[in-house]
């Protein structure tokens, strides 16, 4: 159950990222310095802290090029969305909407895309239909009644 902390961290981490990415790209006054700083933060985060771990444990050598290229392609992914998220915030949109929006629709594209590439060996439950049905309900509800401020 130690992976439920790390999933709160991953909920309290990008739940406050809209916010503060939203916050520090208006100080900033351009998009690109947006995302210029979000970009050392991943560096720093992202290749400082595995090579020293893996370099402290003799584990920096042999990356079978396959693995290493789906790993790669899911950090393009990340990233992409990031500039995805800054240029919404560009183009006028607020936290309020758009980080509703992605983390509603950000599961269920994880749901189809890993029922595809992992076939399930039953049918999936209607209740997994249901869901689809109320993250657009909530997604609504969410945008709908939003603080006016």
């Amino acid at each position: 159950m130690n992976w439920l902390l790390f999933v709160a961290g991953a909920v309290l981490s990008w739940g406050l990222y809209g916010p503060a990415l939203h916050r520090g790209q208006m100080a900033l006054g351009h998009p690109l310095r947006a995302l210029l700083c979000v970009g050392v933060a991943y560096f720093f985060i992202g290749v400082v802290v595995p090579v020293a771990g893996l370099s402290a444990q003799g584990e920096l050598k042999s990356f079978p090029v396959t693995a290493a290229a789906g790993a790669t392609l899911a950090g393009v992914l990340g990233a992409l969305g990031a500039v995805c998220i800054i240029w919404a915030f560009r183009s006028g949109g607020s936290p309020l909407y758009v980080m509703p929006l992605v983390f509603g629709g950000a599961p269920v594209i994880n749901v189809l895309v890993s029922a595809w590439l992992h076939p399930p060996k039953t049918a999936p439950s209607p209740m997994l239909y249901l869901g689809f049905v109320l993250v657009a309900l909530g997604g609504y509800l969410v945008l709908h009644y939003r603080p006016q401020g």
